[in-house]
């Protein structure tokens, strides 16, 4: 894994082995631990698969991976996941110590972070086992994005209908004339609406002015870059004011989006970018935001490296972790009246 995406990633588990067995057969429970976790996101990778295996190698007292005794290689590749349940999978863990049962979450992440990308599907694995084995957060809070209590609770809620209900009742003639300049001024629709995740990965339509003269919503999405030929002339006043997102307020009022919450990307860019960050997905256990911690720290607009989306990614993690209805007013306030939220804007 490059050092780049090593920035943004949940503190690493350290090598070790749990207890070493001669009988291979004293292995089985973990062994079928590792596979479904392997599985968790509904596909098995060779990539996760091997890294099971290795494992499974090194609790046998085994140094290589060609070493695995041979009962385990039959065991791991005859797994059938749709046979596996966790709750009496964990009956096999109850007499070890909290620090063995914290080691095996442990190993199930480098499981799931084999394939170099760890999804929402394999979070919620991670965090029934972390049940299933009586561990608290405190056991395990490197190994797991934990949301700030509250992020989806009945006060962020109110906010969003309250700020996003006040706002289009006080600006509907604002917005009407944006949309009536934008149709007067360039051919195509008013409004674009673009697909892109919503909480839990759910696809949402999310509302802009049009400020391009195509509407690109396909497998292939070029990001806006500064003198971008597509972007209209209103269209980049509309951008560097961020006054183009303003529709996304009735994305909050259905309850799609919230204020403000890490910013969603096309579908396209998410496809791409989950296999080059591994926490990159986890954005998505939360709702989208029309702002976020990330663009009022000055990380909007063209992710020409992947860099600057590691930067992006820590700065929503970091929001999600430490949310505070306070905070949220801040970044409000901040993508109002500051400076960094405008200096990527175009």
């Amino acid at each position: 894994m490059s050092a780049r995406r090593d920035s943004v990633r949940i503190s690493a588990p350290p090598r070790w082995t749990l207890v070493v067995h001669e009988d291979a057969r004293a292995l089985y429970p973990i062994a079928d631990l590792l596979m479904a976790a392997a599985w968790a996101d509904g596909q098995l990778d060779p990539r996760e698969q091997s890294k099971a295996l290795y494992l499974l190698a090194r609790l046998a007292g085994k140094e290589r991976f060609e070493d695995c005794p041979p009962s385990l290689v039959v065991r791991v590749a005859d797994f059938d996941p749709a046979t596996y349940d966790m709750a009496t999978a964990a009956d096999a863990f109850r007499a070890l110590s909290p620090r063995e049962r914290r080691r095996l979450v442990a190993l199930v992440r480098e499981v799931c972070d084999a394939d170099g990308a760890f999804c929402l599907e394999e979070d919620r694995f991670v965090t029934a086992l972390v049940l299933a084995l009586a561990l608290t957060e405190e056991d395990v809070g490197d190994l797991l994005i934990r949301v700030a209590p509250g992020l989806d609770g009945w006060a962020k809620r109110a906010f969003d209908v309250a700020f996003s209900g006040a706002f289009l009742l006080a600006a509907w003639p604002i917005l009407l004339a944006i949309g009536l300049a934008v149709r007067l001024t360039s051919d195509g629709p008013a409004l674009f609406k673009q697909r892109r995740y919503g909480r839990a990965g759910e696809e949402i339509e999310v509302w802009k002015f049009r400020t391009m003269r195509v509407q690109e919503d396909g497998a292939q999405v070029r990001q806006a870059t500064r003198g971008d030929a597509r972007v209209t002339p209103l269209g980049a006043f509309l951008r560097r004011t961020s006054l183009d997102e303003l529709p996304q307020f009735v994305n909050v009022l259905t309850g799609q989006m919230s204020v403000v919450g890490p910013r969603p990307h096309a579908i396209a860019h998410n496809r791409h970018y989950k296999t080059q960050i591994l926490e990159y997905m986890l954005r998505h256990k939360v709702k989208p935001g029309i702002t976020g911690w990330a663009q009022v720290n000055g990380w909007r607009g063209e992710t020409d490296t992947l860099d600057k989306m590691v930067a992006r990614v820590e700065h929503d993690l970091a929001y999600m972790r430490d949310w505070t209805l306070w905070l949220d007013l801040k970044i409000v306030w901040l993508t109002v009246f500051g400076e960094a939220v405008r200096k990527n804007a175009f």
